[in-house]
């Protein structure tokens, strides 16, 4: 299999580069940046990408939109993604469409050399390879759905001055709208995070509370 390593601990990219070339694999470039490994890719794609979710610059989540756009840009392409951490945005993103020829591994995984390797030869084949414990997190995510991702991008917005405890009529001021929308708005938040028919407590207060829990 031709693949392409992003990596960007030099020990360990160089480890694994040797362990994959003594599996016969040709590894047609190593890097350390997410940039690195996107224009290796659009220079000579590979059969498979192995990638680090954390790399430079930011150290956050490089990796794992590189891998996305790999799969944008080339979905032929197969990836397998390391880290040490289950990145839920956008590791849901990656598995939101088909999940042909796609891998999710736990850094832990790498040290049990079996696993990886055998990880990526059924990613290289078109299968799929994930973690379970990123499995379980995403299980977890779906099935315990955040009430506020049902809110609108402007009832969000109302909710976080609300937090910030301002009335409906500075909320208003704030953002160039009249009362009677933003009343609207504290209306609507208030049935989807299920707080419009609750009595005895501050349906305001409860509202924040939810948004300072998240």
């Amino acid at each position: 299999m031709r693949v392409m390593l992003a990596e960007d601990s030099a020990l360990l990219r160089e480890g694994l580069v040797r362990l994959l070339k003594e599996e016969g694999h040709d590894v047609l470039a190593a890097v350390g940046d997410a940039d690195a490994l996107l224009e290796a890719v659009d220079g000579e794609p590979p059969d498979a990408v192995v990638v680090d979710v954390r790399m430079p610059p930011t150290h956050t989540d490089e990796g794992l939109r590189a891998a996305l756009e790999i799969r944008r840009r080339r979905p032929e392409v197969r990836v397998l993604v390391l880290s040490q951490y289950v990145e839920k945005k956008y590791a849901a993103e990656l598995m939101s469409g088909s999940i042909d020829g796609i891998g999710y591994l736990l850094k832990d995984r790498v040290a049990q050399v079996g696993d990886f390797l055998d990880a990526l030869e059924r990613v290289g084949a078109g299968g799929t390879a994930f973690d379970p414990e990123v499995v379980r997190q995403l299980l977890a995510r779906t099935t315990h759905a955040d009430p506020l991702a049902r809110l609108t991008a402007r009832e969000r917005q109302v909710l976080e001055l609300m937090a910030q405890g301002m009335t409906n009529a500075s909320i208003a001021q704030s953002l160039h709208v009249s009362q009677s929308a933003v009343e609207k708005h504290v209306n609507a938040l208030f049935d989807k995070l299920a707080l419009s028919h609750t009595t005895g407590y501050s349906r305001r207060v409860l509202a924040v509370l939810r948004y300072l829990g998240t």
